[in-house]
């Protein structure tokens, strides 16, 4: 996930000296400090391998200055992209590695190759002190009390969330913004190959060619993200749900690219429904977070899987309860969280609402969308 400005202030101003190195030797000294009972996703493996193998091309020190001046200022960059841009035999070696574990995300959370690189890196700590840089990743259970970083030698290290860092810290990460982009192409792509309309689909009907009625969030204030401090700004995707001109169910994604804190009030002027797409006066929302480890693909079918059993009896049915249940479960890989529902919205919807679990709450205005 993207490692931004909360990331880098929280960082520094919280966190991580007090460096514990972990004692075991060998190849295992590079492995987590993790729970027995705990698993380890495939994103946060791949991470998890990417920081290593940072940490250890760290070594050579014409690279480690080519680096720490490539993310000088606390810049966010490409892993891969960086490591591409050096002629050093150690930038090389992590590139491929990289790449490898790019494609372990890409895999893992359903995109395609032309999604690109997601894994990111960014620069935190003491950056301007001499002493030999760790590599951290942020952790994958949002409950962590510590962060696993890695030394030049591979040695793992517990950072203790207490103190001000006195050493300069990687920290590897995901692109957020870049993979709920990517995502919502694959969910509304493949809801659509498995009969669910979406904006994928051809529209069934045009307003008449003179216009029509949208939903537009004029305000959004969420007082839960869903994100933890170490892993910076939310990625925020909303699934509205209806019954289609055809009496179909339907499915539009929308991102909120803009929604990065919480306890913030933005003010966007983003169409949330197009009116024109379906056939009663009313739709469903359900707002999601990427954490990670989202599966769009998977998330996919399970939405298309609950929603096609839904037939058209005549009258409006609410689809948040079924959408919702077919948001993965399994926390622990780190899947998308729940945010806040929203029940039958109108076209006369105005003003303000709180979702459904009062953790979300938008301002609505009609908005007309006149035809070209």
């Amino acid at each position: 996930m993207s490692v931004r400005k909360q990331l880098r202030t929280a960082l520094c101003g919280l966190a991580l000296t007090g460096v514990v190195v972990t004692t075991t030797q060998g190849p295992a000294a590079a492995t987590p400090v993790v729970d027995g009972a705990a698993k380890v996703s495939a994103v946060a493996a791949a991470e998890d391998a990417a920081a290593r193998s940072m940490a250890r091309s760290l070594a050579d020190s014409a690279w480690r200055a080519e680096a720490g001046r490539a993310v000088a200022g606390g810049k966010e960059i490409g892993l891969k992209a960086l490591a591409d841009t050096s002629r050093t035999r150690a930038a090389a070696s992590l590139g491929g590695d990289v790449a490898a574990a790019d494609r372990s995300v890409l895999a893992a959370k359903g995109l395609t190759a032309s999604a690109g690189g997601l894994l990111t890196v960014t620069l935190t700590g003491a950056v301007d002190s001499r002493r030999a840089p760790l590599v951290a990743v942020a952790p994958s259970d949002d409950e962590a009390a510590a962060v696993t970083a890695y030394d030049t030698q591979g040695r793992a290290h517990a950072l203790d969330p207490s103190r001000t860092p006195d050493v300069p810290v990687y920290v590897i990460g995901i692109d957020g913004d870049k993979a709920v982009e990517a995502g919502m192409k694959v969910l509304d792509r493949e809801l659509a190959a498995r009969g669910v309309a979406t904006a994928a689909t051809p529209a069934a009907a045009t307003a008449a060619g003179t216009g029509f009625w949208t939903s537009r969030i004029t305000s959004v204030r969420l007082n839960d993200d869903k994100e933890p401090w170490i892993k910076g700004d939310a990625e925020i995707f909303s699934v509205v749900s209806g019954f289609g001109l055809d009496g179909k169910v339907r499915v539009d994604t929308v991102t909120h690219p803009y929604l990065n804190n919480d306890g913030t009030t933005y003010y966007p002027n983003q169409i949330l429904v197009n009116w024109s797409q379906y056939k009663y006066n009313l739709a469903d929302v359900v707002m999601m977070e990427d954490d990670g480890d989202t599966n769009y693909s998977a998330l996919a079918k399970a939405i298309a899987t609950a929603l096609l059993t839904i037939a058209d009896l005549g009258a409006y049915i609410p689809l948040v309860d079924p959408v919702v249940d077919a948001i993965p479960s399994s926390f622990w890989t780190d899947d998308a969280d729940f945010v806040d529902a929203w029940y039958t919205l109108s076209r006369e919807t105005t003003g303000t609402r709180d979702g459904a679990g009062g953790n979300g709450r938008f301002t609505f205005d009609r908005y007309w969308v006149s035809a070209l």
